[in-house]
């Protein structure tokens, strides 16, 4: 199944940081696709440096609930403690499950797709980069439709 992931970073080396990431992902399954970094402004909670973000698609094997518990894990091991940290606050890495194939899935624990991608630029634009025509299975729009939407026309 190909899920398609988020990743964010803006304390310590923040390449190094989605390097990194990247690397614990390929132990997931294959990474066949990953964007270039963009850097971003903070949202929500804007007294913080500008995040580094990027997107990547994943062919795996494993369950979305399974494939969630590992990026957490993986958070964890670079030195994420989400349960200290002010939510959108300063993060060494954030690695977010957007979509799972075509799957549309709402649990206490996880709700596929990702309940705010269609609203976020720093989300939209790097997947536009690597995956245009990738369809949101509960909008039935393109990624680069979402994206195209939430630019302001001059």
């Amino acid at each position: 199944m190909t899920a398609t992931i988020a990743l964010g970073t803006n304390l310590g080396d923040r390449p190094a940081n989605l390097h990194l990431a990247l690397k614990h992902l390929a132990n997931l399954g294959t990474v066949t696709a990953t964007s270039t970094f963009h850097d971003t402004a903070p949202v929500g909670y804007l007294h913080q440096p500008h995040f580094l973000n990027a997107a990547a698609l994943l062919e795996t094997t494993l369950p979305p609930e399974t494939l969630l518990q590992s990026l957490l894990s993986i958070e964890k091991q670079m030195g994420r403690d989400r349960t200290t940290a002010p939510p959108k606050g300063p993060r060494i890495i954030d690695l977010d499950l957007l979509l799972y194939g075509n799957e549309v899935l709402a649990t206490p624990e996880l709700t596929l797709p990702h309940p705010a991608m269609q609203d976020r630029a720093f989300v939209l634009t790097p997947l536009a980069e690597i995956a245009p025509n990738l369809v949101h299975p509960t909008l039935h729009r393109t990624i680069s439709k979402l994206l195209q939407s939430l630019i302001p026309n001059p």
